[in-house]
């Protein structure tokens, strides 16, 4: 995906729900700093954008982001791409995660006002969450020296889980 589809998909997102308002977890998230062509092409592979709504009482507005602009809708057909409704707390973030969010400033994805997830906080929730992927995500932007190792590691501190995560977080930066 690159930022002009990202763009696509939150102007849909936004007009499909009438809130501005989203917040771009998962990897895509990372085009709030660079286009996909600036970036390595282990972080930019996905179709897929996560969206949550910061106000989304009983995930009304994660649902019809699914059914409309999801996977397998006409809209993913129809572009090779998609959104996947989530809630904020899908993503296991650093404490303040929120004071460092980036907008998402494209004047064609209006009418959202799109926040990304800051480049440390995201790598430590893919790191979180641990997947092969997401570890392959974080060592792509360390190598693109994207990211510091250093940054990373105080942000597992300000992790609100047990330490046995912390340590496996840790880790996987270490590696």
């Amino acid at each position: 995906m690159n930022r002009e589809q990202l763009a696509h998909v939150l102007r849909a997102a936004a007009t499909i729900v009438n809130d501005a308002d989203i917040l771009v977890l998962g990897s895509q998230s990372i085009l709030g700093i660079a286009d996909s062509e600036q970036l390595p092409i282990e972080t930019v592979m996905s179709v897929e954008a996560d969206l949550a709504f910061f106000s989304d009482e009983f995930e009304k507005k994660m649902d019809q982001v699914d059914g409309a602009i999801g996977e397998g809708s006409q809209f993913h057909m129809t572009y090779g791409y998609y959104a996947q409704g989530v809630t904020v707390e899908t993503a296991i973030l650093p404490e303040n995660w929120r004071a460092r969010l980036i907008r998402f400033s494209r004047s064609d994805a209006a009418p959202s006002e799109a926040m990304c997830l800051e480049p440390h906080d995201l790598v430590v929730a893919k790191l979180v969450a641990g997947r092969e992927k997401d570890i392959e995500f974080a060592a792509a932007l360390i190598a693109a020296d994207l990211i510091q190792v250093r940054t990373l590691l105080h942000r597992v501190e300000l992790l609100d889980q047990p330490e046995a995560v912390r340590v496996r977080v840790r880790r996987s930066i270490q590696r």
